[in-house]
């Protein structure tokens, strides 16, 4: 056999130093990630889709944040009822008291304990309350406080608050989403009383504050397939999430989005549902319906 005819001599790659693995397996995550991105970004029409304009919501619309309508949630609900939209991140009792929805299994904007953006601000002690003002775009927080007071006994009046300004804030006022969170972080001379811990106190489960509303009746197969990725893939890139936003800073968003909020909807969660359902009904708030879970 001629030296022509000897088989090639295999060559080794060089080898990667740490450093250069590194930067080679974020180059192979940022490229899968803007494909995952890329696939959801015409993948919501036909379908009308809105969410909540708040922090810890973004993670739920990964990738489809230029697809969705953004409006506080109860603005959200009526354009729902109006069927001006066919899917929508409402509070949770928008599904409870109106049995035309269904929710999507898997998916929902939740707490175990301290939730930060959620709360009564109070100059007095919580026992002597008799008027609290609330946030116009409140929809569960306000039914989650009445149950709150209930089980001590006290049922306050409730009414619209005027504004978010601490100098002029009332001596009892429900607070939610981002402009609570921008109060509670600011100068301020209320303590707080955090809805979701006090939930947590009284049922020892978390609570869920907001779900994926579908509109009943039309073929949406490919529309919650959509609405899964999105949040597959808010979650795969959570952390990118806490470092990109301008919110607040970054321990404050790193501890918020990652510790305080959780987005899945198993069965702790539809337990705490069922408890929240049965002391709406207790305290005569509703009517109440079971709700129907597709995946």
């Amino acid at each position: 056999m001629s030296a022509s005819d000897d088989p090639p001599k295999l060559r080794m790659a060089p080898a990667e130093s740490a450093e250069e693995l590194a930067h080679r397996f974020e180059r192979e995550k940022r490229a899968v990630q803007l494909q995952r991105e890329d696939n959801l970004g015409d993948s919501l029409a036909p379908f009308r889709v809105g969410s909540v304009p708040y922090l810890n919501a973004v993670p739920l619309t990964r990738g489809l944040e230029e697809q969705v309508i953004f409006v506080p949630p109860s603005k959200l609900a009526e354009m729902l009822r109006r069927d001006e939209l066919d899917a929508a991140l409402v509070s949770v009792t928008e599904v409870l008291f109106n049995d035309r929805y269904d929710v999507l299994d898997g998916i929902a904007v939740a707490s175990l304990g301290e939730v930060k953006s959620v709360f009564l601000a109070h100059r007095g002690p919580i026992e002597e309350v008799k008027e609290v003002s609330c946030d116009t775009a409140s929809l569960t927080s306000v039914n989650l406080l009445r149950v709150l007071l209930a089980e001590r006994g006290l049922r306050p009046e409730f009414k619209s608050l005027a504004g978010y300004d601490a100098a002029t804030m009332p001596d009892y006022a429900l607070l939610i989403g981002d402009p609570a969170l921008n109060f509670l972080l600011g100068p301020r001379e209320h303590e707080i009383w955090d809805l979701g811990a006090a939930w947590h106190e009284l049922a020892g489960l978390p609570f869920v504050y907001a779900v994926w509303a579908l509109r009943r009746g039309m073929e949406n197969t490919r529309l919650r397939r959509q609405l899964r990725e999105a949040k597959s893939f808010g979650l795969d890139t959570l952390d990118s999430i806490i470092g990109s936003r301008a919110e607040y800073d970054y321990d404050f968003r790193k501890d918020y989005l990652g510790w305080h909020i959780h987005y899945h909807l198993g069965s702790d969660e539809k337990r705490g549902l069922a408890k929240f359902m049965e002391l709406l009904r207790k305290h005569g708030l509703g009517p109440v319906h079971q709700p129907k879970f597709v995946m």
